[in-house]
């Protein structure tokens, strides 16, 4: 798939031209050009360069579009995306005007000057008009003002000609200056690129782009500046901003050994780094790719809306036809200049750009706010599904839980239980067994390992080993009992615990556990606000252990001592069951049928397995569960304010065209039901971007 970066791409009917024309190139294919980014993508069929034949396809649609070679991502000011050069167009023309309507006499000469002040605002505008008409493409907003102010000429309304189409331009000057805005502001959002990397090659550090990296190389990452690439922390300890990736604003310490995501900012001090993977690889680039394609997968109202407009508008140009020319054959004394007057307004009127525009932004608006909470959303389709969730079925071990064991209890007879747990953690040291990791974890002063001088592993039991001449025994209860220990407590079977005896004597014992998120009541206690009708538990655990964690957090049913194809099989059921929308959540190999098969599939990003990421449709990078409902929330939002300016819009527009039939209404409310709406709702859509830290 190829990428290419488009710059003054400000018409949105005009992009929906580019894309199907460069469709029917046969050296193109899956052309989609993304107006919210101004970004085209393509798979070509050929080897050869056609970046110079596509710019010259582009130019015969709309001659200002290039292509760039280098996006610049930095917020223009008002008067930077201003377009000088129609400004003083339109203040020329404005002039003119003046200057012939209130101080030429003579009629030629001011008619004259009339069609040159047209002329020099419109001229543009006409020969979009004419190079499309001769292209077979007819009904686009140029064609709408040419022959709106044309039939003013010809009906001698010279000045309502000129400020039509000087209002048009305007109009279109601040709707330019608004798209760029939004994009700019989409763009800061998701501006997480790396720009440079310095590379230690010897005794001096190199500067470098992040795509020539190589594997095991050693970068320096100085205060303030971004991680290049995925690396591994080569100094004592560092403190990261993480918000870019995972939206958490907290700063994360790091420390030796432990990996730090590109797209980290180093907030402490400057540290080496060792280079883990290439840039097409590493979390970044990930990132970004998913954030700028998500746009491609059209959300139904955007499928709706561009198939409407090129229906529409057709339509709208023979009712102005039949305005026009019936009227007069039927009503007595009825003039067709003054039919022809309200055809011209009501063909102002009915462009449909405000459409084209205002939505698919809001839908890249969208997409930007979730992914500044840690949240990747695979499509804009997947943004208009987040909103019609009525169920949750959750996958437990490391989507409910943390999926690592820790420390939750420790019981000690006459002895402390910081020296039960650091005896223990000695005799632990040895194994692999997440159990022993977690003890040994738990203990957090350094051990002294040549206290032990024995240690037996019983499989299936646990170890008897010799600490400081004391017998050791760490391991189930059918350990002790083998040893004829008496256990002095009957303990819940269910739990993860480790008996311990000194010398033959019961000593205590250390529960460890799964611990459940931190988060996880907040955010079922959420799903509830945000009207989720019912939440599922899916397990290959025990009953007892499946139904501690299902009681103590609030879920409403719980499967367990499941395989990986009955988590598919249970999921399908519920479905069925329901009828509804039901999303699935989870971060494992074994969950990846499920996700693949859900109608909305969430994946933890943080500890999810590779395979899990891509099975998934919304992707978790903070493994933060509250992440998922401030998604809902943005989706929402994003679908009240889509459909608010579909029915504005669409108001304004049917409103305005009675109105202009009937004569109310002139050419200067026309221009406000063209550019005053779109505008109007490109304001509206960026609301999506406001509170997103909320």
């Amino acid at each position: 798939m190829k990428k290419l970066k488009l710059q003054n791409l400000d018409c949105a009917n005009c992009a929906l031209k580019i894309e199907k024309t460069l469709n029917n190139m046969p050296q193109l294919s899956n052309v989609r050009l993304n107006f919210s980014t101004s970004t085209l993508t393509f798979e070509q069929n050929t080897n050869k360069d056609l970046t110079f034949i596509i710019e010259k396809k582009i130019q015969k649609i709309e001659k200002e579009v290039i292509i760039v070679k280098q996006d610049n991502k930095s917020k223009k000011t008002f008067w930077q995306n201003l377009d000088k050069k129609l400004l003083l167009i339109t203040l020329v023309s404005l002039f003119l005007t003046y200057i012939s309507y209130n101080y030429i006499e003579n009629r030629q000469i001011q008619i004259a000057v009339f069609v040159l002040a047209y002329m020099i605002v419109a001229w543009d505008v006409l020969y979009k008009a004419f190079k499309n008409i001769v292209a077979g493409k007819v009904f686009d907003e140029y064609f709408l003002m040419s022959i709106a102010t044309i039939g003013a000429i010809a009906l001698f309304d010279f000045v309502e000609a000129i400020a039509v189409m000087i209002f048009y331009q305007v109009g279109e000057m601040f709707q330019r200056v608004a798209v760029n805005n939004s994009r700019d502001s989409i763009n800061a959002l998701i501006d997480i690129k790396p720009e440079f990397a310095f590379v230690k090659e010897g005794e001096s550090v190199v500067q470098k782009t992040p795509q020539e990296l190589n594997l095991d190389d050693i970068i320096l990452v100085k205060v303030g500046e971004k991680v290049p690439v995925d690396a591994i922390l080569l100094e004592n300890s560092c403190f990261f901003d993480t918000s870019a990736i995972t939206g958490e604003f907290k700063p994360k310490a790091l420390k030796e050994g432990e990996e730090v995501l590109s797209g980290y900012i180093n907030v402490s001090n400057a540290v080496y780094l060792k280079v883990k993977s290439l840039y097409k690889d590493s979390t970044i680039a990930k990132v970004i790719e998913l954030i700028e394609n998500a746009s491609l997968k059209k959300a139904n109202a955007e499928k709706f809306i561009t198939k409407f407009a090129s229906v529409y508008t057709p339509i709208v140009v023979v009712l102005a036809l039949f305005l026009a020319f019936l009227p007069p054959l039927f009503i007595q004394d009825a003039l067709y200049t003054d039919w022809i007057e309200r055809a011209l307004v009501f063909l102002v009127i009915s462009c449909p750009c405000a459409l084209l525009v205002s939505v698919p932004l809001s839908y890249f608006s969208a997409i930007g706010a979730v992914s500044k909470k840690g949240v990747l959303v695979k499509g804009a389709n997947y943004i208009e599904k987040l909103t019609e969730i009525e169920n949750f079925v959750f996958d437990k071990t490391g989507t409910l839980t943390k999926g690592v064991f820790e420390v939750t209890k420790i019981e000690a007879f006459d002895i402390s239980k910081d020296e039960l747990l650091r005896v223990v953690a000695i005799v632990e040291s040895f194994s692999n067994h997440p159990i022993a990791k977690a003890i040994v974890k738990e203990f957090k002063e350094e051990l002294n390992l040549k206290e032990l001088s024995f240690s037996e592993e019983f499989s299936g039991l646990g170890i008897k080993a010799i600490v400081n001449e004391k017998e050791i025994l760490v391991g189930n209860k059918k350990l002790l009992e083998k040893f004829g220990v008496e256990i002095l407590q009957n303990l819940n079977e269910s739990l993860n615990v480790v008996y311990i005896s000194i010398n033959s004597k019961f000593a205590g014992y250390i529960v460890v556990s799964d611990v459940i998120k931190s988060e996880v009541k907040e955010f079922l206690e959420e799903l509830k606000k945000l009207k989720i009708s019912k939440t599922y538990m899916l397990t290959g655990d025990k009953k007892e252990q499946a139904m501690q964690v299902a009681n103590s957090i609030g879920i409403d049913e719980v499967r367990y001592e499941l395989l990986p194809e009955d988590k598919l099989k249970i999921y399908e059921e519920i479905k069925n069951k329901t009828g509804k929308t039901v999303a699935f959540v989870g971060d494992g190999i074994n969950d990846s049928p499920t996700l693949a098969s859900s109608d909305i599939g969430f994946a933890m990003g943080g500890i999810g397995s590779d395979l899990a990421i891509k099975s998934a449709d919304v992707i978790v990078l903070n493994d933060n569960l509250n992440a998922i409902s401030d998604a809902i929330k943005i989706a929402k939002k994003t679908k009240v304010i889509v459909y608010q300016n579909i029915i504005f819009i669409m108001l304004v527009k049917i409103g305005f065209l009675f109105l202009g039939a009937g004569a109310v209404i002139g050419m200067k409310e026309a221009i406000f039901a063209d550019v005053g709406v779109a505008l109007i709702a490109i304001f509206n859509s960026m609301r999506i971007l406001k509170d997103i830290k909320k």
